[in-house]
């Protein structure tokens, strides 16, 4: 059974920083590109981030780039999102989640693409 977990959200002033975790378990983690999601309250979901199954290639939403970096450690099966300079309307419910593809460069914004999900973790940022 495929697990995803979310870690690390919280309430943080505008400029601030936050890392954000997310562990998978049950596939091979070295398999499958992940991603980010977002979700602020009143808007459709949107795709953030994703990383290739490497981790070589990298993808970001305009609004993130040169702000946030995404990761991943294949020995810990985790990924990572570290969150610099944040804004305000960077508040949202942010996910983590699992496609089992080796490149995501067409799945940053397609969250039907991705099959695994967790049930997201909880970001704030005050102004």
């Amino acid at each position: 059974q495929v697990q995803v977990a979310e870690s690390g959200g919280g309430l943080v002033q505008a400029g601030g920083s936050l890392r954000l975790s997310c562990t998978a378990s049950g596939l091979r983690f070295d398999d499958v590109a992940m991603g980010w999601f977002r979700q602020a309250p009143g808007k459709e979901r949107e795709g953030v981030s994703c990383i290739s199954w490497s981790g070589e290639s990298t993808y970001y939403v305009d609004a993130v780039k040169g702000r946030f970096t995404i990761s991943r450690d294949g020995a810990k099966n985790t990924l990572y999102l570290q969150m610099n300079s944040l804004k305000p309307e960077d508040t949202a419910m942010y996910y983590c989640a699992a496609v089992s593809a080796t490149d995501c460069s067409s799945y940053l914004s397609e969250d039907d693409a991705y099959p695994f999900w967790g049930q997201g973790t909880q970001v704030t940022v005050s102004s």
